[in-house]
């Protein structure tokens, strides 16, 4: 896949899982879990670094497979682009 292809697949994934999980316009449960984890745990992670860890999961499993994941290379795209999001102040808190 071309760099744009992978754009928009996660574009679409993102489109799907919140239509499964979340809402009509897309994935937001991650306010919703870090909300949690810092409950249960007296941190304050953010919603952007909630996508980073998710990021980070995603390339320590491609990585420890010599061959390629496509869910992996996938999930990353859309958690990069879920995480600039929130940095920037426009996720859905």
């Amino acid at each position: 896949m071309k760099a744009h292809e992978f754009l928009g697949k996660a574009q679409a994934l993102m489109e799907e899982r919140g239509k499964q999980y979340d809402a009509q316009d897309g994935e937001r449960s991650m306010w919703r879990t870090v909300e949690a984890f810092n409950a249960i745990t007296g941190r304050n992670l953010t919603e952007a670094e909630g996508w980073l860890l998710l990021q980070v999961l995603k390339d320590v499993r491609q990585w420890q497979n010599p061959t390629y994941h496509a869910d992996s290379a996938e999930d990353c795209v859309a958690y990069a682009a879920l995480k600039a999001e929130a940095l920037s102040g426009l996720a859905s808190a």
